[in-house]
């Protein structure tokens, strides 16, 4: 497989309420450093401009971020503007509001509902917009209910600031509360080839019956999450890497995209060449053997 000549437009495409994009995104968090939230060292600034300039040029037009995501140096959003201002007219960008990091990178309190707008204000400063496209609530374990929160984001909705909605870290009961307030139009939850969640699958199901993009978080990291790509790997997924000429992270990129047309992947990178095979996965059309033997590694890593 040559991955030079591949463009994120391989992977098909969803839209996100009426927003167009490729299934193969970009996923700005490890933009900052070499693993996030202040767990590696900062990134160069301008090979972090160089990847996300790459990745527009490879045809990825969804881009994942979030006012959070920054280090000691550097902040994602930053370098989103920095880099891209002024946006294509395609390219969607996808934030996320909930979490709260103060400028010592600690994580302060969750945010209540009348504190939303100030992230979503944070949020359209950084990246110099005058509306964000799509708004994810991150759920925070210390809220059952999103009701309150969801609420909110959907009256700044109606003011404007906010053109769709979506939800973070939930469950299917989550998600119909959400639904009953406004419109969704993504759910991103935590999802990988190693980490088997009968809940988390539930909900892909219903969102591939409602037409909702199902968007997974660390699914090439999988149990390294925040710390950065798993380099262990079955070997299953080393031997279906192999026979596509592949990488067992670009396999696990493909496995994800063949979870269903309405699942989207943002792998995210602040490496040029790990860029370039990452929208090159797009292309892996995986045969029925081969996801039947990575599926088997499901229930095994329980």
């Amino acid at each position: 497989m040559n991955s030079q000549t591949i463009t994120a437009d391989a992977a098909g495409t969803w839209k996100l309420g009426d927003l167009p994009v490729h299934r193969l995104g970009f996923g700005a968090m490890r933009l900052t450093g070499s693993a996030a939230f202040h767990l590696g060292a900062p990134s160069d600034r301008e090979r972090s401009i160089a990847v996300l300039r790459k990745a527009i040029d490879l045809g990825v037009n969804h881009i994942d971020t979030a006012a959070f995501y920054f280090s000691s140096l550097r902040s994602a959003n930053e370098l989103i503007n920095s880099a891209l201002s002024p946006y294509p007219d395609d390219l969607v960008i996808v934030t996320k509001v909930g979490p709260y990091r103060a400028y010592d990178g600690e994580w302060g309190t969750s945010a209540r509902p009348e504190d939303l707008r100030g992230h979503v204000e944070e949020n359209l400063r950084q990246l110099g917009r005058d509306h964000l496209d799509v708004v994810n609530l991150r759920r925070m374990p210390k809220y059952d209910s999103i009701s309150e929160h969801f609420g909110a984001l959907a009256e700044l909705r109606e003011a404007g600031l906010i053109r769709h909605l979506g939800i973070s870290n939930v469950t299917p009961r989550h998600l119909a509360e959400a639904q009953a307030i406004a419109p969704v139009v993504c759910v991103q939850n935590r999802y990988a080839l190693d980490r088997p969640d009968p809940g988390t699958d539930e909900l892909l199901r219903i969102c591939g019956e409602q037409g909702i993009a199902f968007v997974p978080f660390y699914a090439v990291a999988g149990e390294g999450g925040e710390h950065g790509a798993a380099t262990a790997h079955d070997e299953a997924v080393r031997a279906v890497a192999h026979a596509h000429d592949a990488s067992p992270a670009q396999i696990r990129i493909a496995w994800t995209l063949h979870q269903g047309a309405h699942v989207l992947a943002i792998p995210g990178t602040g490496n040029p060449g790990h860029l370039v095979e990452n929208v090159a996965a797009g292309a892996i059309r995986l045969t029925d053997g081969e996801l039947d033997r990575l599926n088997a590694l499901r229930p095994a890593a329980g």
